[in-house]
């Protein structure tokens, strides 16, 4: 899946159209379409990352998660059944207080 693909998906799941994300943006119009044959800038690239709260990695198709926070949260749920001390699991409900802390700051 390209890059193109990937924003088309993320627009039909919120019911947009990419012309409207252009928009939104203040792209020029087709800029989007462009990056089937071009790479994009870094700016517009990061711009379009913020938009849809995703990483630039998953627009890149580098990899299938779509927010750093998703990763972290699947870590963080797998620790139960191994051995870790008191301070350790502390330390990661610590971390998870600090994901949920940064979401709500993001209106999530």
């Amino acid at each position: 899946m390209d890059i193109l693909d990937r924003i088309k998906n993320l627009c039909k799941e919120r019911n947009i159209t990419v012309k409207m994300v252009e928009e939104d943006l203040n792209f020029p119009n087709n800029t989007i379409y462009q990056w089937r044959k071009r790479v994009p800038n870094t700016d517009k690239l990061q711009k379009l990352a913020d938009y849809f709260d995703v990483s630039t990695d998953y627009l890149l198709g580098r990899t299938d998660v779509k927010r750093f926070s998703d990763s972290i949260e699947t870590i963080a749920a797998h620790h139960d059944g191994e051995e870790w001390t008191k301070e350790e699991l502390e330390e990661i409900e610590r971390f998870k207080q600090f994901v949920k802390l940064k979401r709500k700051e993001k209106g999530e």
